[in-house]
């Protein structure tokens, strides 16, 4: 049975909700936000507020526009993304440009896709703040090997599949195969690996971990601009990896069981086709 308590309810807004909760961007900060993945119903409601106030908005390339559309028309947009195989700022300018707005008094609101602190490059423009002396403030982000996968119908853990779950990233700082990454621990760590910007090195990953001991028939699932309506997944064998070719980026990769859920859960594709949500 459940108990079912009825209270009284009145709308809210930001400017009567709780000080500590919703603080405002102060001028000469810097709060680094967590776009999430795809659409912007995915930002959370502290990383809209500070949105809402932005005199620079500093982002990368996976933030959408209609996200950006919500900034203040006064608002500076300034584009930071980097895609791989393109021209791309250097993260150290990155810093330096966060750094020199915020002296020069603005309210900075740097725009990172995902979470900025899941292979997100956020952990590095914070150290550069704090070095420089700059206030900061971190608002996290749904991260597309955690919710971003949910868009796909796949749980990253599910108590009948895996009790862990392993997360790598497809490429060291200089677009290389990671060299420091133990594989034959990674191989065997967790029934479930997500793997983030791999699809360039998918098939000599796979190699590395079929060779220390993962399964060649392991399922491989490759989902393609999650949370967006371009939204699409592949499905095959691990050993099949080097044979997928123009694989859709950017993707998130899962290596085990819970891809399987896709066939069933796969909502979000399914109600856009149609025409539930858009």
């Amino acid at each position: 049975m459940f108990d079912w308590i009825t209270r009284p309810r009145r709308k809210t807004h930001f400017a009567t909700l709780d000080h500590a909760d919703f603080p405002p961007l102060e001028p000469g900060t810097v709060w680094l936000v967590g776009a999430g993945p795809g659409g912007p119903g995915l930002v959370s409601l502290l990383g809209y507020h500070g949105l809402g106030q932005a005199d620079v908005v500093v982002h990368d390339a996976l933030v959408s526009d209609a996200l950006l559309a919500m900034a203040p028309r006064r608002a500076q947009l300034v584009f930071a993304g980097k895609r791989g195989g393109k021209p791309s700022p250097k993260q150290a300018d990155i810093s330096l440009q966060l750094i020199d707005l915020a002296k020069a008094g603005k309210r900075v609101l740097r725009l990172k896709g995902g979470d900025p602190f899941m292979f997100g490059r956020g952990g590095e423009e914070a150290v550069a703040l704090a070095r420089a002396g700059v206030p900061f403030r971190i608002v996290p982000g749904i991260s597309s090997g955690l919710g971003g996968l949910a868009y796909a119908g796949i749980p990253v853990t599910h108590r009948d599949t895996n009790h862990a779950v392993v997360f790598l990233t497809g490429h060291d700082d200089t677009g290389a195969v990671p060299q420091g990454v133990d594989w034959g621990a990674i191989a065997n760590a967790a029934p479930v690996i997500v793997m983030y910007m791999a699809v360039k090195h998918l098939g000599s990953i796979a190699e590395k971990l079929i060779a220390a001991g993962r399964a060649a028939d392991d399922r491989l699932t490759i989902v393609s601009h999650v949370a967006t309506p371009q939204q699409s997944s592949i499905s095959a064998m691990l050993a099949e990896a080097s044979s997928l070719i123009d694989v859709p980026t950017p993707a998130i990769i899962v290596i085990g069981p819970v891809g399987a859920y896709s066939q069933t859960l796969d909502w979000y594709v399914q109600s856009a086709r149609s025409h539930v949500f858009g």
